[in-house]
C-alpha cells in the first residue's frame, strides 16, 4: 500500500537526549573535576559523610559520561544511516543504548547506597577523629556544584530517561552534600561523631527508592512493554471504529528510547477498499490522540486469511 503514500513522521525535531547533550556535557566535566577534590577531602578528613558523597560522585561521573556516550553513538549511527546506502543490521538505531545507560545507572546507585549503609552501621559505635574544617569547606563547594548540575539537568529529566537517570545522581549528591555541612556543623559545635555516619546512612536511605524507579522505567521499556500512559484497550477501539475498519489484530506498542513511541497492528477491512485513506486516518489517529509518530500498519482485506495466525 506505498505508492502515493507519505511515510512523513510529522514530528520533526532533536530528540530529548540530543537536545539536552551540551548541558549534560558540563554537569560530567564540573562532576569529574570536584570528584577528585572531595575524595581526597574524605581520605584526609577521614569522614565517612564525605567519602560517602564522593563515592556518590563517583557514579555521577560514570553515569553522566555513559549518557553522554550513547547519546553520541545514537546520532552518530543516525547521522551515518542517512547517508549509506547499504542496510545497518540495527534496523532500530542505537537508540537503546541510552536505556542501557539509565538502566546501568540505576545499577550503580544501588550499590553506592548499599555500601554506604553496611560502612555507616560498621562505623556508628566507633569514635573516629574527624577533621571537620576541611570537611566543611569541601561539602559547601560540592553543593554549589551540584546546584549548578542540578539547574542544568533539570529540563532535561522530564523529557528524557537517559538525563532523567543524570538528573537523579545529581539530585542525590546536592541533598548528600547538604548532609555533609550539616555533619560538619554539628561535629564541629558539639563533636557528635555519630553524626557522620548517620548521615551517610540518610543518603543511602534517600537514594534507594529513587533509583527502583528509574531502574523499574528503565527495564519496562527493555522488555518492549507498552507506555503506561496509553490504554491499549481503548487504542484498539479507537482504530476498529475507522470507517471500513473490520477488525484489528496484531497491535504491539512499546518505546524504542524517551520521546519515541512505536505502534504495529493489522487493520482488517472490506475487500476493494482504498488502503490509503485509511493508512491516513490510522496515523493521524495514532500521532494526534495518542503521540505515537512512527507506526507499521498493515491493511489486509477480509478475504484475506493467514495473518490472524501470526498474532503474539
Amino acid at each position: 500500500m506505498g505508492a502515493g503514500h507519505d511515510h512523513g513522521h510529522g514530528l520533526a525535531g532533536q530528540r530529548a537526549g540530543t537536545r539536552h547533550r551540551r548541558r549534560l556535557a558540563i554537569s560530567f566535566g564540573l562532576i569529574a573535576v570536584f570528584f577528585v577534590v572531595e575524595a581526597v577531602a574524605g581520605v584526609l578528613t577521614n569522614s565517612l559523610a564525605l567519602l560517602s558523597d564522593a563515592g556518590h560522585m563517583l557514579t555521577d561521573v560514570v553515569g553522566l559520561g555513559m549518557a553522554l556516550a550513547a547519546i553520541q553513538l545514537a546520532d552518530r549511527h543516525q547521522a551515518g544511516a542517512a547517508h549509506r546506502s547499504e542496510t545497518s543490521q540495527h534496523t532500530f538505531g542505537l537508540y537503546r543504548l541510552e536505556i542501557l545507560a539509565a538502566f546501568v545507572n540505576a545499577l550503580l546507585l544501588v550499590g553506592v547506597a548499599v555500601y554506604i549503609l553496611v560502612e555507616a552501621v560498621r562505623r556508628i559505635g566507633g569514635d573516629p577523629e574527624i577533621d571537620t574544617g576541611p570537611m566543611l569547606v569541601v561539602a559547601v563547594l560540592g553543593l554549589l556544584v551540584n546546584l549548578v548540575a542540578f539547574a542544568l539537568l533539570r529540563e532535561g529529566a522530564k523529557e528524557s530517561i537517559n538525563v532523567e537517570g543524570a538528573y537523579l545522581e545529581v539530585v542525590a549528591d546536592t541533598l548528600g552534600s547538604v548532609g555533609v555541612i550539616v555533619a560538619a556543623v554539628l561535629l564541629e559545635l558539639f563533636g557528635w561523631t555519630w553524626v557522620d555516619p548517620l548521615v551517610g546512612a540518610l543518603i543511602g536511605l534517600w537514594i534507594l527508592p529513587r533509583t527502583v524507579r528509574l531502574g523499574r522505567q528503565a527495564v519496562r521499556i527493555l522488555l518492549q512493554s507498552a507506555p503506561p500512559s496509553i490504554d491499549l484497550a481503548a487504542l484498539r477501539a479507537d482504530l476498529a471504529a475507522l470507517p471500513d475498519v473490520l477488525d484489528v489484530h496484531d497491535l504491539h506498542v512499546w518505546t524504542l528510547t524517551s520521546e519515541m513511541e512505536n505502534a504495529t497492528a493489522h487493520l482488517v477491512v472490506e475487500p476493494g477498499v482504498d488502503g490509503h485513506d485509511v493508512l491516513d486516518q490510522a496515523r493521524a489517529l495514532l500521532q494526534d490522540r495518542y503521540r505515537i509518530a512512527h507506526a507499521t500498519l498493515q491493511v489486509e482485506p477480509s478475504d484475506h486469511t493467514g495473518c490472524d495466525e501470526l498474532e503474539w
